[in-house]
């Protein structure tokens, strides 16, 4: 099970080459289980600018799995933020530390293509997808 982050989607819907997409791809051929969390979904979602891009990104979605988000998660988001900024490191978008949040309340690794990310797996334990080469 691996949650993915909105930045590989963006780039697998827009038929980007990174190394992310080309893990997503992997993972998707392979039956992995795919998870997006509310976040992720808003997200990718908004940024849809076609009806009908809305409606495939939408029907493709709905066939993966919904990690929740309690009021738990949020806490947990602040505190990820709070413990960074002590270290001296300021997540440039909080969102981001829900996501982690997520990922971490739920015992999955996250795909991702942010450097946000980097510092909470160093520092608080978030496991990461190391993309394919």
């Amino acid at each position: 099970m691996v949650l993915v982050d909105t930045t590989v989607w963006i780039d697998f819907f827009a038929g980007h080459d990174t190394p992310q997409v080309a893990s997503l791809t992997v993972l998707l051929a392979g039956g992995e289980d795919i998870c997006i969390c509310g976040v992720v979904l808003t997200e990718v979602l908004q940024g849809t600018r076609a009806e009908a891009d809305y409606r495939r990104t939408r029907s493709r979605f709905e066939d993966l799995l919904f990690l929740g988000m309690s009021s738990g998660t949020f806490i947990r988001a602040a505190d990820l933020y709070r413990a960074l900024r002590h270290k001296g490191i300021t997540i440039r978008k909080p969102v981001d530390c829900m996501i982690a949040a997520v990922a971490l309340e739920h015992d999955v690794p996250l795909l991702h293509n942010d450097r946000d990310f980097d510092p909470i797996a160093k520092y608080c334990g978030l496991r990461v997808v190391a993309p394919s080469p």
